[in-house]
C-alpha cells in the first residue's frame, strides 16, 4: 500500500481535506482531533498525509484563489518518506505481533503493539487477539508526550480505532485535558459516539462523508478495469459510500461470506436445518485467517439485516444487495421489526465475544440458535 503523491490525488472530501490543509498552514490545527468517518473512507491515509504536512522538512505551501495558504508534503524528504512507510499498517502490526509471540511469556504479557517508523510519530492501532487499544499502549503516549520532539517540528499520536479499554480511555483522558504545546492526537472512528463523551468535549472533530453510489462506479471503471460493468455496480453500493473500501472490496470473499450469513438466516426464518449450519460454522477456525473470515461474516450479515429493514420501511431504492433483493424481500415479510432488532443487538454480542477471544464456531452456533428460537 502507498500513499498519494499529493492531496489532490486523495479522493473525495475535497472541502474536508481544505479545512485541515488551512488549519495546519495557519498553526491552528487542533491539539486533539478526531477524524471520522466510514471505513474504507481514507482515515488512515489522510491521517498520515496530514501527519507528513506536519513533519515536513520543507514545509511546501500552496496558494488557493482567494489568497489563504495550504499545508502540503513533499514526500521526499527524510522526515516524509520515514513517515509514508507506515501506509501498510496490517502488514506493520502482524510482523510486530509475531516478534511479541517470539518474547518470553513473561515478557510477552506486557509487551504492546506499538507502530513507530519515525522517532517523533506513534501509532496506536488495536492490539491484537482483542483488538482493543490497551493501557499499556496509552501510557507510552502519555511518556512520550512528556518529551519534546527529537527530530521533527512537533510530536504526533495516532489512535486508528475508537475501540479502547475503559481504562485506557480514561488515561488518555489526562493528557486530552492539557495536551503540551507539541503534541497532537489524532484519533481515527467511525463513529465518534464509540467514544466517552469526555473524549469527545475535549476534541474538535473533522468527519468524512460518503460518496454516491455512481460516483463509486465512475471510480471503479477508471481504477478496476478486470472488474465487469455489473461487478462495479454492485461493489459500488456494498462499499457504502466509502472511496477505499470500494477500490479493494474483494467480491468473491464477501459473497462467500454472504452465501454462509443466509444460511444462518434462513435457518431462523424456516426449519431448522442444522446439519448445514454446524457445517459452515465448523469453518470458522482459529488464527488470524479464521479472524478475517469471521469478521467479513459479521460485515455481511449485518448488511444483510439493514436490508431487511429498509425493505420493511418502504425505501428498496436503498438496498444494497441487490442481486438477492427477492430473497431479502421474502425475509422481510418473514421476519418482524422486534426480530430483526434483537437479531442486531445479538450480532453485536457476537463481536464482542470474539474479542474476548470467545470460539468463533460456538459463538456462532449459538447466536443461530438464539435466532431461531426467538422466532
Amino acid at each position: 500500500m502507498s500513499l498519494p503523491a499529493t492531496f489532490e490525488a486523495f479522493l473525495g472530501n475535497h472541502a474536508t481535506v481544505q479545512q485541515l490543509r488551512a488549519a495546519i498552514a495557519s498553526g491552528r490545527l487542533p491539539h486533539s482531533l478526531i477524524l471520522a468517518g466510514p471505513r474504507g473512507a481514507g482515515k488512515y491515509t489522510l491521517a498520515l498525509m496530514l501527519i507528513m504536512a506536519l513533519e515536513c522538512e520543507r514545509q511546501p505551501r500552496e496558494e488557493t484563489p482567494d489568497g489563504s495558504q495550504l499545508a502540503s508534503f513533499c514526500g521526499e524528504c527524510n522526515n516524509c518518506i520515514r513517515i509514508a512507510t507506515a501506509a501498510d499498517l496490517d502488514a506493520l502490526v502482524t510482523a510486530a505481533d509475531e516478534a511479541r509471540e517470539d518474547l518470553r511469556e513473561v515478557d510477552r504479557k506486557d509487551t504492546r503493539i506499538l507502530i513507530q517508523t519515525h522517532p517523533d510519530v506513534l501509532i496506536l492501532p488495536p492490539d491484537p487477539p482483542q483488538l482493543l487499544i490497551k493501557l499499556g499502549q496509552v501510557r507510552s503516549l502519555i511518556h512520550s508526550a512528556g518529551y519534546l520532539p527529537a527530530e521533527a517540528p512537533r510530536k504526533v499520536f495516532l489512535l486508528t480505532s475508537s475501540a479502547l479499554m475503559k481504562e485506557a480511555a480514561n488515561s488518555l483522558l489526562k493528557v486530552l485535558e492539557e495536551p503540551p504545546a507539541h503534541v497532537h492526537i489524532l484519533l481515527l472512528t467511525e463513529n465518534p459516539s464509540e467514544l466517552l463523551p469526555t473524549i469527545r468535549s475535549r476534541c474538535a472533530i473533522a468527519r468524512l462523508g460518503t460518496l454516491p453510489a455512481e460516483e463509486l462506479e465512475t471510480i471503479v471503471a477508471q481504477r478496476r478495469s478486470d472488474i465487469r460493468p455489473q461487478q462495479r455496480a454492485l461493489i459500488a453500493r456494498l462499499a457504502q459510500g466509502a472511496v477505499g473500501r470500494t477500490l479493494g472490496f474483494n467480491l468473491e470473499a464477501y459473497t462467500a461470506a454472504r452465501i454462509d450469513a443466509l444460511i444462518i438466516l434462513r435457518n431462523a426464518s424456516g426449519e431448522p436445518d442444522h446439519t448445514t449450519l454446524f457445517k459452515m460454522t465448523e469453518s470458522y477456525r482459529a488464527g488470524a485467517d479464521g479472524q478475517t473470515k469471521t469478521n467479513v461474516l459479521i460485515r455481511a450479515l449485518s448488511g444483510l439485516l439493514e436490508d431487511i429493514l429498509l425493505l420493511q420501511a418502504g425505501t428498496p431504492t436503498l438496498v444494497r444487495n441487490v442481486d438477492i433483493r427477492p430473497e431479502l424481500e421474502k425475509m422481510a415479510a418473514a421476519f418482524s421489526f422486534s426480530w430483526l432488532e434483537q437479531a442486531s443487538r445479538g450480532l453485536d454480542q457476537v463481536q464482542s465475544g470474539l474479542r474476548r477471544n470467545l470460539l468463533r464456531s460456538l459463538s456462532l452456533d449459538a447466536y443461530a440458535s438464539q435466532l431461531s428460537s426467538a422466532r
